[in-house]
């Protein structure tokens, strides 16, 4: 390995862990989460949606087939370091363009191994996510402490704005078939689908896109004036980072679209949905993140195991009481993964149906929106 630097991991219990640096020299702070995918290390990087937060990985060997553009959910890293128990020294992959550790360095990316994933994961799940402090730097255990609590809490916080990519796109790109499943779609006509940009990830817009959608793509303090002035034949909302009880501006450009044209929210838009229908939302302990978490459809009985990237959730009964159906449920918490109203013509999910590289799972979502749009707007003509 080319670089030997030391690194440090500062945690809000005064806890210190030491390892290697990876990455670029300097420091940065954030809410600590664990994610346990097998795959898709780049994806997880490149998801906006980890604005503000340090990521450990569980899996042990994270590098071993490179990085490529192709892979890339946004045009650049957002979370703020990277915690691997070891960096392979080997890259092998056809599709691949640079290592890891390069990658890391050239996007300023302070990332470290050589430290106990697996004992900092139960830490994390014992005590919940905290904050910390992710250093190359030589000074004390005691300044850097200082510096934690300078960090901001992640509760509170409008990460949105700092991801969306705040520009009208018409978005044309599907996915890389060869790597994704095909998707039963009407061949006749395209409806047009604005989709709100809270930090989305990319492959999402090319879901979109495969299931037959003209998408257009907003930024996130785009007014519900702003999206019927597109004249969408349906509404979308995406995922996104931080605390979404303090994004009014976009519950109240939910509020305004929700029951004229049919909705599908992922993630954080699944939040944004049962916050504008009057359904409390609140902060989980430390998150559901990784590729094998398993929820049941309540609709049709099957489990699948799906891909999370998210700390806060919907609270059901307030859910219940706005008029929501819950539709899905995560098997190990029990807590709310997707909820419909065939009143209001909206569907959503807390997981990511488009996750790259996967599961596949829960792709058929996609079609399921498509075939609520199409029957919408045929019961109009």
């Amino acid at each position: 390995m080319s670089n030997e630097r030391e690194a440090r991991l500062l945690l809000a219990d005064g806890s210190v862990w030491k390892g290697r640096s990876i990455g670029a020299e300097g420091e940065a702070g954030g809410e600590v989460v664990f994610n346990t995918s097998l795959t898709g290390y780049q994806e997880i990087i490149t998801d906006p949606s980890y604005r503000g937060q340090i990521v450990t990985m569980t899996n042990p060997l994270i590098g071993n087939y490179g990085t490529n553009p192709a892979d890339e959910e946004c045009e650049r890293p957002h979370l703020s370091g990277l915690i691997v128990r070891e960096l392979s020294t080997v890259t092998s992959n056809y599709r691949s363009t640079e290592s890891l550790q390069d990658y890391l360095m050239r996007h300023k990316v302070v990332a470290i191994d050589g430290l106990d994933t697996r004992a900092l994961t139960r830490r994390l799940r014992r005590d919940g996510a905290m904050k910390g402090v992710l250093t190359t730097a030589t000074d004390s255990d005691e300044v850097l402490l200082q510096r934690l609590h300078a960090v901001p809490d992640l509760v509170g916080r409008d990460l949105v704005l700092e991801v969306t990519r705040g520009r009208r796109i018409l978005w044309t790109e599907g996915p890389e078939t060869r790597f994704w499943p095909e998707m039963s779609v009407p061949s006749a006509g395209r409806p047009r689908v604005v989709a709100m940009d809270y930090g989305a990830k990319a492959n999402i817009f090319r879901s979109l896109v495969q299931a037959g959608f003209e998408v257009v793509v907003l930024p996130a303090q785009a007014s519900a004036a702003d999206i019927l002035a597109e004249h969408p034949d349906a509404v979308f909302l995406s995922n996104g980072p931080g605390d979404p009880r303090v994004l009014r501006y976009a519950v109240e450009a939910a509020r305004g679209v929700l029951g004229r044209k049919p909705m599908f929210g992922i993630c954080l838009g699944h939040q944004i949905i049962g916050e504008a229908m009057g359904a409390e939302v609140f902060k989980l302990k430390f998150g559901h993140h990784g590729g094998n978490q398993p929820v049941k459809d309540l609709t049709t009985g099957r489990v699948e195991i799906t891909a999370q990237n998210h700390g806060f959730a919907v609270e059901p009964e307030s859910a219940k009481r706005a008029g929501a159906r819950i539709t899905h449920l995560n098997l190990n918490d029990g807590t709310v993964e997707g909820m419909d109203s065939q009143e209001l013509r909206m569907m959503a999910v807390q997981y990511h149906p488009e996750a790259a590289p996967g599961p596949h799972d829960s792709v058929h979502l996609f079609t399921r929106f498509r075939a609520m749009v199409d029957a919408a707007t045929e019961a109009v003509r």
